[in-house]
């Protein structure tokens, strides 16, 4: 029913649906007084939405506006202000002006003030004006009468509204005031507006005085970042094609929407999204359809395939955040409480921190709650306050952790850790200066000889992007087993580059949900699942006991890598012996610690992630690897030159590691110089895949596909090669291989 209205948590919701008026308070005079008639009734009302084929949502500030001018009302009638005792005085003498004086001032507060209370302020202070110069000349008898008036109901009238916030932004705005000009009240009311099927808050209008330095499009949706004066965070301002389409689209759209609402998908689905997905989504294209044809409305297919992807988002999907995750720049999501009335925060590949235009709303947060509890299986509720669980959508993967209000007392909060969709590279690495040739060709030839390797770092450093990467660099004929708690390491994406793959899931040490296995015994399972390369997505427990006592007793034959928090490699032991409870003799197992970090430029406002260090361990030690030389660099960051260099101990060959693999390889041992150009021949042909893709333009050529068949078709070359001619010839495998991959490039 039109102007039927509802309230729900603070927030008043009025049905705009067949008005004659559009959902504007500061357009129309008639709404505005309607709607402040409902606030003169309902009491803790905290923001307004008018509902038509769109929401129009007035904040906490603006509403506040209008609760003042109701109250304001509400404390005239109370008091009785407009009454003939407060008008004229009891005696005969003035009863000649009570008619014009009642109606007038009848109709300045019961009508005007309702619909146009800047109006009814400025009728105020002319008619007071006007009066006190009449009084100026008229009789004693009259004055008395202008006297009494003034007094008892118009002063007192101006004293309650100009307690109002509305008219004391309007004052320095009222020289010259065109009575019923909706000018001003456009000034101080802008709703964000947003499709009536969405929960979420849009600023619709960018920072004002804001420059723009960025602008780029993420599929459908446009994206602009401003820098705002006196404001150190940039703005990240998203218009997604939901703010673009016409009304027919947006009647189209709702009435999809009300259709698929009766359809709710079972817990299995919700289980399965892609599934999920892919059902809503067929589902929603067929009914777009139907209805396009019943209500006569001509859409081209791509129309239609627009409008099933923004129901598909809306409904099985997760609305505003598939938004950001589809974003490539975009690194962390934060979704703080209160919601409702914090924005969206992210932190931006290029500009760091920032504040987007997105306010969730308290029903987003629940429906993401529900949501990630279904897809996780994992609880939410007062006994588990926490959830770490993972999600994929069309665009991008995330880790997400949810905390619930027994930890956020102000409600339930959110943090997303956004993964690249497509599992990172050594030679993306290299492209972004994360690390150089010389470390990618090192650590390829590490992971080709079965070495054990943790890659350690702060939290963000992109230490499991890194382990994502270097499991790209094992050839397809080996197996691998994977590990862990949340899911981030590329599987999915390793199996359908024919990776053999299995992944284990461990419980998480953060929910510890009791019907998962802990990571101790997931890593003793791992161990029975046969000879394997065994990655683990973070050392974070007493699993760390488990995975030294393999790796001592040669359980793992092939390489074993992990991450770990650590900024330093005695950080790393320090954490692994005294936090973790591992004998300082079993860290021998570790052959390589590679430290990540984020970096931060001069000025303190940026970051960058580097590898700064690679340290190997050496096995004749006692208690204390620093005291008894039982750490050595192999690489060291260099700041001035913002790139790794070899120390004098790897390029003179007096690396333990490297020597102890080269005894164990036919016709390496005491011939260093062969083990060394075998680690620039394949530093050189990571460097050669990155200049033949920028030189092309062909950024895909970086990708895991081609580097997963780039490094099958080294080792083919290599091992032709060595069978021809008794060693592998650098020189004859780099050009054969560059022949073929200048015919990659060419396709």
């Amino acid at each position: 029913m039109v102007f039927e209205h509802t309230v729900t948590d603070g927030v008043m919701r009025v049905n705009f649906m067949g008005s004659l008026f559009g959902p504007s308070i500061e357009d129309y005079d008639n709404v505005m007084a309607n709607i402040i008639d409902k606030l003169m009734e309902e009491k803790k009302v905290i923001s307004i939405v008018l509902s038509e084929t769109r929401d129009y949502e007035y904040d906490a500030e603006q509403t506040r506006m209008l609760v003042e001018i109701a109250d304001a009302l509400n404390e005239i009638l109370r008091s009785k202000l407009v009454s003939t005792r407060n008008i004229v005085p009891p005696d005969r003498l003035c009863q000649k002006y009570l008619g014009t004086w009642y109606t007038w001032l009848h109709d300045t507060v019961t009508i005007q003030l309702r619909g146009d209370p800047i109006g009814a302020y400025v009728n105020l202070i002319r008619e007071m004006r006007h009066l006190r110069a009449k009084a100026a000349h008229a009789e004693p008898e009259d004055v008395i009468c202008y006297k009494h008036y003034l007094e008892n109901a118009l002063m007192p009238l101006q004293a309650i509204l100009e307690k109002c916030t509305l008219i004391q932004k309007a004052k320095p705005f009222l020289t010259a005031y065109k009575i019923a000009d909706r000018t001003l009240y456009r000034k101080f009311f802008h709703p964000t507006i947003r499709p009536n099927f969405m929960y979420t808050k849009f600023m619709t209008l960018p920072p004002a005085g804001g420059q723009t330095i960025a602008r780029y499009k993420i599929r459908d949706a446009d994206v602009e970042i401003f820098r705002v004066p006196g404001k150190i965070r940039p703005v990240y301002f998203i218009t997604p094609p939901e703010f673009r389409l016409s009304e027919t689209e947006y009647t189209l759209l709702d009435a999809a929407r009300r259709v698929l609402e009766e359809r709710r998908p079972r817990e299995l689905e919700m289980r399965e999204q892609e599934k999920l997905r892919e059902l809503f989504r067929t589902l929603s294209l067929d009914l777009l359809r139907d209805l396009s044809e019943t209500m006569h409305l001509n859409h081209e297919e791509a129309e239609m395939e627009k409008l099933a992807d923004i129901l598909t988002r809306h409904t099985a999907g997760l609305g505003v955040i598939e938004l950001l995750l589809a974003d490539d720049k975009i690194q962390d999501i934060f979704i703080n409480s209160p919601m409702g009335e914090l924005p969206i925060y992210i932190n931006h590949q290029d500009f760091e921190e920032c504040e987007t235009n997105l306010v969730p709303t308290k029903a987003d947060g629940d429906r993401w709650a529900t949501r990630f509890r279904l897809i996780s299986g994992r609880p939410l509720d007062e006994a588990n306050p926490v959830l770490d669980t993972e999600i994929a959508v069309p665009g991008g993967v995330a880790r997400v952790t949810a905390i619930n209000p027994r930890l956020s007392p102000e409600g339930i909060a959110y943090a997303l850790r956004r993964h690249r969709f497509k599992p990172w590279t050594f030679p993306l690495f290299i492209n972004e200066k994360m690390f150089n040739p010389m470390f990618g060709g090192l650590m390829w030839f590490m992971a080709s000889y079965g070495r054990t390797i943790l890659i350690a770092g702060t939290r963000g450093a992109g230490k499991s992007s890194l382990l994502g990467s270097l499991m790209l660099q094992i050839l397809p004929y080996y197996r691998i087993i994977s590990s862990e708690d949340t899911f981030e390491l590329p599987v999915e994406a390793l199996r359908e580059l024919g990776y053999n793959i299995e992944r284990l899931k461990s419980r998480s040490v953060i929910t510890r949900v009791e019907l998962e296995l802990p990571a101790e015994e997931v890593l003793r399972t791992a161990l029975r699942l046969g000879d394997s390369c065994l990655f683990i997505g973070e050392v974070r427990s007493v699993e760390a006991k488990a995975l030294y006592e393999a790796m001592r007793i040669g359980a793992m034959a092939n390489v074993v890598a992990g991450t770990i928090h650590g900024e330093s490699a005695y950080g790393v032991f320090d954490r692994v012996v005294n936090d973790l409870g591992v004998p300082p003799t079993s860290f021998k197992a570790t052959d390589l610690v590679v430290i990540c970090n984020k970096l931060r430029t001069p000025d303190g406002l940026r970051t960058f992630r580097r590898v700064t260090e690679v340290t190997e361990v050496r096995k004749h030690w006692q208690r204390d690897p620093v005291e008894e030389n039982g750490f050595v660099n192999l690489m060291e960051y260099s700041s001035n030159e913002d790139t790794l260099r070899p120390t004098d101990t790897l390029l003179n060959g007096e690396s333990f590691i490297l020597n102890q693999i080269a005894m164990r390889t036919p016709g390496w041992a005491g011939r260093w110089e062969r083990v060394w150009d075998n680690i620039g021949l394949r530093a050189k042909v990571l460097q050669t895949i990155v200049d033949i893709a920028n030189q092309t333009g062909r950024k895909e050529l970086m990708e895991a596909p081609t580097c997963v068949l780039s490094n099958q078709k080294f080792h083919e070359l290599a091992e032709r090669s060595r069978t021809e001619t008794g060693i592998v010839d650098s020189e004859r495998v780099y050009n054969e291989w560059l022949e073929w991959f200048k015919s990659i490039a060419k396709k």
